[in-house]
């Protein structure tokens, strides 16, 4: 851990030292800044909190919302629910594979996309959804999905 990311660190911890249930709140906040629980991070969290690793580790592998490695700056998630599979979504879940080089869970080696298929989405009326950061992409075709991601490359 850099001296920078350890500063931000110890920002976190000043309120929270020795107060065992904040540990979610301390990873929490940890990541938001960080982007990502690094195994150094992890282990630097711990001793000063005074708990074991592994329960810490424990945490961060039990709860989904926790990254332990860098993520991209548009996290694409693709539903893989029966209305959207049913309409196609597996076809739209292959061409991003393609387009974006990585399989599911990944990050591009930009760090500019991270591909996240996920149960539902919530939006079955408009299978097959897409959605990458907090917008929302309906009727995808493998074609579709492919103008869209062209469109987050050239904002960059």
């Amino acid at each position: 851990m850099d001296k920078i990311e350890l500063s931000k660190v110890d920002t976190i911890l000043d309120d929270h030292r020795g107060k065992k249930d904040s540990l979610i709140t301390v990873l929490q906040k940890s990541q938001n800044e960080l982007g990502y629980l690094s195994k150094d991070t992890q282990k630097y969290i711990a001793d000063e909190m005074k708990i074991p690793y592994s329960k810490l580790y424990g945490v961060v592998t039990f709860y989904s919302q926790f990254h332990q490695k860098p993520r991209g700056k548009y996290i694409v998630r693709v539903c893989e629910g029966t209305a959207c599979h049913v309409r196609g979504g597996d076809k739209v879940l292959e061409a991003l594979k393609d387009e974006l080089g990585v399989d599911r869970g990944e990050t591009t080696k930009d760090l500019l996309f991270t591909l996240e298929p996920v149960a539902c989405l919530g939006a079955c009326g408009l299978a097959p959804v897409v959605m990458i950061n907090d917008e929302s992409y309906g009727r995808m075709t493998p074609e579709s999905i492919v103008e869209v991601i062209n469109e987050y490359r050239n904002k960059n």
